[in-house]
């Protein structure tokens, strides 16, 4: 008998289309035993509710969740997964496509390789579900690592949730939640990569859906700061506030917060000790910071040159940034 995996679904008025898409995927996994947690999270749009009832009694796999008031999508994943029992987990955005074996070759490298987390590649898909871009570690340079005790585990987000797999012993080891959790995946990430470790799958294993109600991910550096200037506006200040709030602080230093409450290796502790104080300095430089070296220890890695350049940009010369930001 096959190991049970638990699929984690948080909804929230998805576009209907969008969800009987992921949900029909999911259903007709090559890998049956799994069992499909579904948190809605207080939907306005009635027909969505519906929809997952529907499902419900089609599925006797599916079990469904009706939050009475909206929590948002951290706290709706953490109320999945103290729902969740089996010894495997993975996490589901409510508007991809999985591809057919998504979860048997997943659940095969994870066993095989005995870790405590596995992450997949993945194409950009429209919202007609149309390729966009065929290989999404490339488009976003994602980190890729093997093994354990991985700096890169710990200074970024390895892997978003759609793409990981994990087992009970993370699981148990994220909750409670405190109150810095500002993403699950980067936490599974970082807590697989304190125990048996993480591997990564090439291959695009599912869709993964850019539309216009993406909130922020997915889009590039440029997109969102285009986003950012027609809400904002061109000047030095908007520029500063968008470099130390929106990237330094949302996309870096509340991830190191977050970690930090979590670690329990010593020299993981004194590692985000060091690198929120990297952080933290970095927002103070107001045109150039030449301690690159400290850049290089704390967030170099494969598969991330081009990331690198930006970054490099947009945290040791501002000023750079900021010319960049106007004229585009």
């Amino acid at each position: 008998m096959k190991d049970k995996i638990d699929i984690l679904i948080a909804t929230y008025n998805t576009h209907i289309p969008y969800l009987k898409d992921q949900l029909d995927s999911i259903i007709n996994q090559t890998y049956k035993n799994i069992k499909i947690l579904i948190s809605d999270d207080n939907s306005t749009k009635k027909e969505v509710v519906e929809l997952l009832k529907e499902y419900k009694k089609k599925d006797k796999r599916i079990e469904l969740f009706l939050q009475e008031k909206n929590i948002g999508f951290v706290k709706n994943f953490e109320f999945l997964l103290k729902k969740s029992k089996s010894p495997y987990i993975m996490f589901s955005d409510h508007d991809d496509i999985w591809y057919p074996n998504k979860v048997e070759k997943s659940i095969k490298k994870l066993k095989e390789e005995n870790l405590d987390m596995v992450y997949c590649n993945a194409n950009q898909i429209d919202k007609n579900g149309k390729i966009i871009r065929e290989d999404y570690f490339k488009y976003k340079n994602v980190p890729l690592i093997k093994g354990k005790n991985n700096c890169l585990a710990i200074s970024r987000c390895i892997g978003i949730a759609c793409s990981q797999i994990i087992t009970q012993s993370v699981k148990n080891k994220m909750l409670p939640f405190t109150k810095e959790v500002m993403a699950h995946d980067w936490l599974a990430a970082f807590i697989a990569n304190e125990g048996k470790g993480i591997d990564y799958i090439q291959e695009p294993l599912f869709g993964y859906r850019i539309h216009n109600t993406n909130v922020f991910g997915g889009r590039s550096l440029t997109q969102n700061l285009e986003k950012w200037k027609k809400e904002n506006g061109k000047t030095v200040k908007s520029y500063q506030k968008y470099r130390n709030e929106k990237v330094i602080d949302k996309a870096y230093l509340d991830g190191a917060k977050m970690c930090i409450q979590y670690a329990e290796v010593e020299e993981d502790k004194r590692y985000l000790k060091n690198l929120i104080k990297y952080y933290n300095d970095l927002k103070k430089t107001k045109f150039i910071n030449l301690k690159l070296g400290k850049y290089i220890y704390f967030l170099s890695g494969k598969n991330l040159l081009k990331k690198e350049i930006k970054e490099i940009v947009i945290f040791h010369f501002p000023i750079i940034g900021y010319l960049r930001f106007i004229l585009k």
